[in-house]
């Protein structure tokens, strides 16, 4: 047995020692308490331990609009830089859409226009000349067909002027009207006959002078030849809906047609050339059953004049109405989209028009 009372190791050894670097046990180290009193146990140091890390939340992700319908599509267009199929598509969606006010006003204008024009046409009695000049045969001096055709001739222009005067105020009150209704389409707000009637009836007086300014131009143009006619009716072809919208004067809205055409020259003038081409093929075929006399006219003796009767006017009058009320308003619509489409293309329209109809855009990039 050793000194300490323990029993004595083997032979030749000695009890081991305590290395001095082994740690020893602390008599005074308290112990955590366990239970309740554990979560109010603090370190002998007094630092109460950091509370555990939250678990890591992706940040939500953002939903940006489709770049098909740009920053969306509130109204009859998406609000982005449009193609020609979206230009002529919101045409025919704002008539299908709106289309009691759209026809309706179409058809107060072309029933105004088809009653100036026939009032003109029997106040200005051209039958009396192609009777006399059918009445003449083959025997008449040439000095005898002159005078009639002289005849013919100032009484074909004095219809041709009023029927000019007709088409320029019905243009006139249409394209005032559909550009205001076209305004509050685009943001997808209701619009009452009544609300655009009284929107844009202050605008019609001066606009009818701006009708009156932008087809003297293209008349003078086209005296000359056809190309000089091809500028104005381009570069000022978005004044009438830049006047409506802008509210500026008329030589402002000249300004802004020609800033917002210029450098798209081509794309603007081959877009209007062919909204203008579907409205004439559309009104021709609606308008051919009410002309049949005229139309069988052409099969008929060659030698004999057609003279159209009282009741030939006025049947062609009905047609002229029906094909004015179906295909008037698509012209007039194109060209306030594509005024609507060069602002969005040059001035960030969309942008404006999307607050307007209360989407949220998207945050500008940021510059690193």
């Amino acid at each position: 047995m050793t000194e300490t009372g323990g029993p004595s190791g083997p032979e030749g050894t000695e009890t081991p020692k305590p290395q001095a670097d082994t740690p020893q046990p602390q008599a005074d180290t308290p112990t955590p308490p366990q239970g309740q009193a554990a979560q109010q146990w603090q370190s002998p140091s007094g630092v109460t331990p950091p509370p555990p890390l939250p678990s890591y939340q992706p940040p939500p992700q953002q939903q940006y609009p489709n770049w098909k319908v740009g920053l969306g599509r509130p109204g009859v267009i998406p609000l982005r830089p449009l193609n020609l199929t979206d230009i002529l598509d919101g045409a025919v969606t704002a008539m299908r859409k709106y289309w009691r006010m759209v026809f309706g006003a179409a058809a107060v204008t072309a029933v105004l226009t088809a009653a100036i024009n026939l009032v003109g046409l029997l106040l200005v009695d051209t039958t009396g000349d192609l009777e006399k000049v059918r009445d003449l045969g083959p025997a008449a001096t040439d000095q005898e067909l002159m005078n009639q055709m002289v005849g013919i001739l100032g009484g074909t222009l004095a219809t041709s002027f009023i029927t000019l005067v007709a088409t320029l105020l019905g243009t006139t009150v249409l394209t005032g009207f559909l550009t205001v209704q076209m305004g509050k389409a685009v943001l997808g707000k209701p619009v009452t006959f009544k609300e655009a009637a009284k929107e844009a009836a202050p605008r019609l007086l001066p606009l009818l002078g701006l009708t009156v300014l932008y087809t003297l131009a293209i008349l003078v143009g086209a005296i000359f030849c056809l190309l000089p006619a091809i500028i104005p009716y381009t570069f000022w072809a978005l004044a009438s809906p830049a006047f409506i919208l802008e509210r500026g004067t008329v030589m402002e809205a000249f300004r802004r047609s020609v800033k917002l055409v210029s450098g798209m020259f081509w794309r603007v003038f081959g877009i209007l050339l062919l909204a203008y081409v579907i409205s004439s093929f559309l009104a021709s075929i609606i308008t051919i059953p009410f002309s049949f006399s005229a139309f069988l006219s052409i099969f008929g003796n060659l030698d004999q004049i057609y003279v159209p009767s009282t009741g030939d006017l006025i049947l062609q009058s009905v047609g002229t109405v029906i094909a004015q009320t179906i295909v008037g308003p698509f012209t007039a619509l194109v060209t306030v989209i594509l005024y609507i489409d060069q602002r969005m293309r040059r001035e960030g329209m969309d942008i404006e028009l999307a607050r307007a109809a209360g989407i949220q855009t998207p945050p500008p990039p940021q510059a690193w």
